[in-house]
């Protein structure tokens, strides 16, 4: 995985990934890891990796039962909503290839139908209530500002795999050099 920071001129790409820097003051992005689906003149939209919710699929969606994978905050825009990736390209080929062996979205109807008859494999998949979104130049400037650290591209491994509660830190070790450190940052620097 290669890095970048906001000094250089880069445009993120869908697959990248943005890693929060340790004491960005939103509360919707502390300690996160957004997985960027699409980036282009429009603005930049995608989800948040390691945010658990305390709901369960089953409780959000009425049409299915006995599923009880849990459901992420994807981020702050229209959290009344649900999103999907997975790294099923087979059983969902309506999917957007988005890198690494992910892939976002697909026939809902269907999702729910092989849900129900039991033929998906649920650490294939991670789904989303709501969102992460920026308008055109938005994200471009949180990058001038030093809020995010850029990171090209994420594997499926890495996201599906790993404990989300496990991911900030993991990506940011994984960069090395002084993004190491930065993984090592009190939650609380008062507390340090």
């Amino acid at each position: 995985m290669d890095y970048f920071h906001s000094k250089q001129k880069f445009n993120p790409e869908k697959g990248d990934v943005l890693i929060s820097e340790p004491y960005l003051p939103d509360p919707n992005f502390e300690r996160t890891v957004v997985l960027i689906c699409e980036h282009d003149e429009n603005g930049t939209f995608g989800y948040v990796l390691n945010k658990a919710s305390n709901a369960t699929f089953e409780e959000v969606i009425d049409q299915v039962s006995d599923f009880q994978e849990k459901l992420f905050i994807g981020g702050p825009v229209q959290q009344d909503t649900l999103h999907f990736i997975h790294r099923a390209p087979d059983l969902m080929p309506e999917g957007k290839a988005v890198g690494g062996g992910i892939y976002w979205g697909g026939d809902y109807d269907k999702l729910l139908s092989m849900i129900d008859l039991k033929q998906i494999n649920p650490r294939d998949f991670r789904f989303f209530l709501g969102y992460s979104g920026w308008a055109a130049g938005q994200l471009e400037e949180e990058l001038e500002a030093k809020s995010w650290i850029v990171c090209k591209g994420i594997s499926a491994q890495r996201v599906f795999d790993i404990d989300e509660r496990l991911l900030w830190k993991d990506v940011l070790e994984s960069l090395g050099g002084k993004f190491k450190m930065f993984a090592n940052y009190p939650a609380d620097p008062n507390m340090n």
